[in-house]
């Protein structure tokens, strides 16, 4: 499942940069582009743990120990 992350974002990239080298510029097909590229980030960031969570729960095990 992270590998279609990735198709997402390279899929998305390539649609934008296709819809973006044409002489009459076809918005719908960039905006398109866009979303699937978005989508594609926005599903890899749900997966990555925040900085700040591993750091609190740190400290909770350290205040727990104690």
């Amino acid at each position: 499942m992270k590998y279609f992350n990735y198709i997402l974002i390279i899929l998305g990239a390539i649609i934008a940069i296709y819809a973006k080298s044409e002489t009459k510029q076809n918005e719908y097909v960039l905006i398109g582009g866009i979303i699937v590229l978005m989508i594609g980030v926005y599903r890899i960031s749900r997966s990555v743990p925040s900085k700040h969570d591993s750091e609190d729960d740190v400290n909770n095990l350290n205040s727990e120990n104690e």
